[in-house]
């Protein structure tokens, strides 16, 4: 089954992701391209709606993302949102300024809707502003909708094209009623039917699986993580004992986590699985190596030369099966966007790879992952476990990776998790993980001087991991993990708590 698209043209804005997620949220299913993709191509895609993100650019000057103006012409409704708005009066004729001080606004600001079948059902509301250039020209044709204060066009619209856009940001969680704002122009504007759910995704999944690989073999990379463990269930729900999951103990997991992967996928789902120990192989191609985008892409590569020598062993294997999911796709560069970092499933394939990749969740973002994985009946302890990044500890030891490093953050991690369990505080984190930066400080303890590793813990929460907050950690719980830490685990004996954001910094340290 085909389903109705919204798409989401990203010109650079860090809330993207976000807006996909909303508009799936509305069960639409949503796909996010670069402002400079070619028009035959999203032609191509017949979207039933389409919106341009924020982005940090003035659109008068001349460098800027810009997009065809044929776009405009296709019948398409579109949605502007801030720097997609002013970008969009730039384009049909309208003027676009930087404002005066007075002018900018940040944060949260009144406003005064008039009527749209954008704001139906909407009454006066505060929202979320992000802006120094404003529009003091609208285009012809269109008509401002809202203002501010300082704002005279909040919001304008041209009802007879369907073209519509908003000087703030109703994705965010801090725009009131902002999610009315994005259901209304999908299913007011679009027309949608809003036919996107996880089980109408299982069903067509499944569907999809069976014809591309028929009764042909094929290999799951399963690490026992949420987006792996999902994967291997759906194929092996589509194509039963035709799937061998080989689970990879790179010895770069964190406590205890080969043998529990094995217990689950043996008992719980009987599955094929081989499990295959080559700690000291991974740690010595990792020796001397301190640079993690080299460091994931060794990890990459001998991950996927176990797979090919383990099939060799198994005969004929024609697909691999990977966990990449959609933010995985994004962040590792694909299209036009910048590298953040390349994703252990997706930049670090070797080019001479022997298998077809299959990755049955590379559209969907963390939150649908669980959904989908509870459909299927995968237990709920599993499912809402913490993000674990397939290079494991390999990027959690900041610089070389050692088997001694690797024991040291094993321990203390263990430590944190279970403290975090005592406290009730597990499931409001969305990720929380230690880190062991290549640090060493002077401690005392007894009477001795002590000269060890500084261990670095960070909890954040988030929705689906693209944009997060540090979690404010009560201080007795940060206690009791500082000093189990600093006493039960041998070479460490300092704890630091991030309390970055991202952005401006990644959840992840490497």
């Amino acid at each position: 089954m085909k389903h109705e698209l919204v798409l989401v043209i990203d010109f650079g804005g860090q809330y993207n992701q976000l807006i996909a997620r909303r508009v799936r949220e509305n069960n639409v299913y949503c796909e996010i391209l670069p402002y400079n993709t070619d028009l035959e191509k999203i032609k191509a895609k017949n979207p039933k709606g389409i919106i341009f993100t924020g982005g940090p650019n003035s659109a008068y000057l001349e460098d800027s993302p810009k997009i065809a103006k044929e776009i405009f012409e296709m019948g398409v409704p579109i949605l502007g949102i801030c720097y997609g708005m002013q970008v969009m009066a730039h384009i049909l004729g309208g003027n676009v300024r930087k404002g005066s001080n007075a002018e900018k606004e940040y944060g949260k600001t009144a406003i005064t809707y008039h009527e749209s079948p954008l704001f139906r059902g909407l009454s006066t509301s505060s929202v979320w502003m992000s802006h120094t250039d404003l529009i003091d020209r609208i285009p012809e044709g269109f008509e401002i909708v809202a203002h501010t204060e300082d704002c005279p066009v909040a919001a304008m619209e041209n009802a007879e094209k369907k073209l519509y856009g908003v000087q703030f940001h109703p994705e965010v969680e801090h725009c009131l009623e902002g999610d009315k704002v994005l259901t209304n122009f999908l299913y007011n504007v679009c027309e949608v039917k809003g036919d996107w759910t996880t089980d109408s995704f299982i069903d067509d999944k499944i569907k999809e699986i069976k014809a591309k690989i028929g009764d042909k073999k094929v290999l799951c990379a399963l690490s026992g993580g949420v987006d792996s463990s999902v994967a291997a269930v759906l194929v092996h729900k589509a194509i039963g004992d035709n799937l061998t999951c080989i689970f990879v103990d790179h010895g770069l997991l964190r406590k205890n986590e080969g043998n529990d992967v094995e217990r689950i996928f043996r008992e719980k789902f009987d599955m094929n699985l081989i499990r295959v120990n080559c700690e000291d192989r991974f740690l010595s191609k990792l020796k001397g190596v301190t640079e993690p985008e080299q460091k994931r892409k060794i990890i990459g590569e001998e991950f996927i030369r176990v797979f090919e020598e383990e099939s060799n062993k198994l005969g004929k294997m024609d697909f691999l099966v990977q966990g990449t999911i959609y933010p995985d796709v994004i962040e590792s560069g694909k299209g036009d966007s910048a590298t953040i970092k390349s994703h252990h499933n997706v930049g670090g394939l070797p080019e001479d790879i022997e298998f077809e990749i299959v990755e049955p969740l590379r559209d969907l973002f963390k939150d649908e992952v669980r959904k989908i994985g509870l459909e299927l009946g995968i237990e709920e302890g599993l499912i809402f476990r913490h993000p674990f990044p397939g290079p494991g500890l390999g990027i959690r030891v900041i610089g070389e990776v050692t088997k001694e490093k690797c024991d040291i953050l094993r321990e203390a991690d263990a430590i944190y998790m279970d403290e975090l369990r005592k406290a009730g505080l597990y499931k409001d984190i969305w990720q929380a993980f230690a880190t062991l930066p290549d640090v060493k400080t002077v401690g005392v303890m007894g009477d001795e001087r002590t000269y060890a590793y500084l261990v670095g813990i960070r909890a954040v929460t988030s929705s689906d991991g693209m944009t997060s907050d540090w979690y404010k950690m009560p201080y007795d719980v940060l206690e009791r993990i500082s000093n189990r830490i600093v006493n039960e685990v041998d070479g460490a004996n300092r704890v630091v708590y991030d309390i970055t954001s991202k952005p401006p910094g990644t959840i992840e340290w490497e």
